[in-house]
């Protein structure tokens, strides 16, 4: 069949996704840091600082993309929006708005692009590397043009995991995962950014990313990253994503049977590169 969406039109896609998520994210970082250290989060004007720097970023990001590309339809976290027949671009200004607000640079700007029932395009700007890693589906990921790698870890006891947890889903189930990662002597973290924490499990520096819920926009370009960079992934399908969030499994290869019993508890056929 037929795409509308050959090499050349992708190429266009992605090389504008990168381009406006290094632009946005260092827009973002900078009005961060006008703000100062004087920010505090029990300020009552702290909920207009964030409604500002999300709603400034994905607009930036709206009209950076449809400027170029009108046909194209736009879902993101602030503005909402849904999935078309065309195109679609699936937008998180701010992934990790806590860790913004704090200045804890574990943030970034997450812009995926679907089309055809396929996940096509993921570019993510890391702050705290102050770069962009990107993927087209089928051509690897990189970081502004080196190639990352999941890790090549196969024992668990050198493992590194994170761990995401959405109040949606039940904090008890969340400590059971803790506590089976413990008792294989896997070491584990929470770092509150699911675009970036998929970045990590990309570039190797972590071996697994679990969390039972999250939105498309939060993880869907950290998806295409990881799983061109080797990783091991299991979701659901794509429009039940898009539809209603849900779970999310990304990890190492060498690690992959460790991590069965999560694809067990949430109904996950096996991970699938």
């Amino acid at each position: 069949m037929n795409s509308a969406f050959d090499a050349a039109a992708l190429d266009a896609r992605a090389a504008t996704a990168i381009e406006i998520a290094r632009r946005v994210g260092r827009d973002a970082a900078r009005f961060r840091a006008d703000m100062g250290s004087g920010l505090k989060v029990e300020n009552k004007g702290l909920q207009d600082f964030v409604t500002v720097a999300d709603r400034n970023a994905e607009q930036a990001i709206r009209d950076g993309l449809l400027s170029l590309f009108p046909q194209d339809t736009f879902m993101g976290e602030e503005t909402g929006g849904s999935a078309g027949s065309a195109g679609t671009w699936v937008v998180d200004p701010i992934d990790g708005t806590t860790n913004y607000i704090r200045g804890f640079r574990h943030w970034g700007v997450s812009i995926a692009f679907c089309a055809e029932g396929r996940l096509e395009i993921g570019a993510v700007y890391d702050a705290a590397k102050d770069s962009v890693v990107s993927a087209i589906r089928g051509r690897g990921a990189n970081r502004e043009g080196e190639p990352v790698r999941a890790a090549k870890t196969s024992d668990p006891a050198n493992a590194i995991c994170i761990l995401g947890h959405s109040r949606k889903t039940s904090f008890d189930e969340h400590l059971a995962v803790s506590r089976r990662l413990h008792e294989r002597g896997m070491d584990y973290r929470r770092m509150g950014a699911a675009a970036i924490d998929l970045i990590r499990v990309a570039e190797g520096a972590a071996d697994l990313y679990y969390e039972r819920h999250l939105n498309a926009w939060d993880m869907l370009a950290g998806v295409l990253i990881a799983s061109e960079a080797g990783a091991k992934i299991a979701m659901p399908e794509l429009q039940t994503l898009l539809d209603d969030g849900g779970p999310v499994v990304a990890c190492s290869p060498g690690l992959a049977r460790e991590f069965e019993f999560i694809l067990e508890i949430e109904g996950l056929a096996s991970a699938a590169g």
